[in-house]
């Protein structure tokens, strides 16, 4: 078991891809707390673990909210002795040309997809900085080749990207790893939704020809949590079926 008596927080775990990040870490010892802010389906999902056999906890919090994730993390780390692995996963998507992009619609996604990723990892950074640690960010392709229709989504994984480069830099002095994932296009109820001509169009963008699953995802995102990636640190490894080399 590779994380045997290690404390797992992963955001926006309570379905999709985060659910499967949840579930792969749990399934290797993890204790993983689902922090969402939907509170009745974190639960459900921290119980779905549990009748697996695995450790799970969970907490309903706006990763938006600095204050709130602040007294939220404080109160996992005196709960279960620290945060020894985050996976910032929690995102949304607000698409539309830039012309009839609204203020709300930038803030929403910049807010939920990216600072997020700073109020997370700033609130474990003290408790990871003494013990080590690792924290992995679910970027994206479209963060780094962009995409029309979706400028704030694009800028916020982008930022992403380059916010993971700085944490890999300021924490990897005292034991701290931090790396992002870049996704294409994985199987979620959010393609699920789109039409066949449409995925059609993605599958001839994609070499390997079918899109991902989210434990495709869940795997690498386990690998770099792992000792076995003991030597991997401000990366960004895509995982998008060979769509951008």
């Amino acid at each position: 078991m590779k994380f045997d008596n290690k404390t797992a927080l992963v955001t926006g775990s309570a379905q999709g891809i985060g659910f499967a990040i949840a579930e792969k870490l749990a399934s290797e010892g993890a204790l993983v707390v689902i922090a969402d802010i939907a509170e009745e389906a974190a639960k459900a999902a921290c119980e779905k673990l549990k009748s697996s056999g695995s450790k799970s906890d969970y907490v309903s919090m706006d990763v938006s909210d600095f204050a709130q994730v602040a007294e939220k993390v404080k109160a996992v780390i005196e709960k279960h002795g620290g945060v020894d692995i985050l996976v910032n996963n929690a995102g949304i998507t607000r698409d539309g040309l830039i012309l009839r992009m609204s203020e709300k619609d930038w803030d929403m996604v910049l807010d939920i997809n990216l600072k997020s990723v700073f109020n997370c990892s700033k609130a474990v950074a003290r408790s990871m900085m003494r013990t080590g640690g690792v924290i992995v960010n679910v970027a994206s392709i479209i963060g780094q080749m962009g995409n029309a229709g979706q400028a704030n989504y694009a800028a916020s994984k982008g930022g992403i990207i380059a916010l993971t480069k700085t944490l890999a830099k300021e924490f990897a002095s005292r034991g701290v790893r931090a790396n992002a994932v870049a996704p294409g296009f994985i199987s979620t109820a959010m393609t699920d939704k789109l039409t066949d001509d449409v995925k059609g169009k993605m599958l001839e963008a994609i070499p390997l020809g079918r899109l991902g699953e989210p434990a495709d995802v869940a795997n690498l995102v386990s690998f770099l949590c792992s000792d076995e990636s003991a030597y991997i640190t401000g990366q960004v490894v895509r995982i998008d079926g060979g769509m951008v080399m």
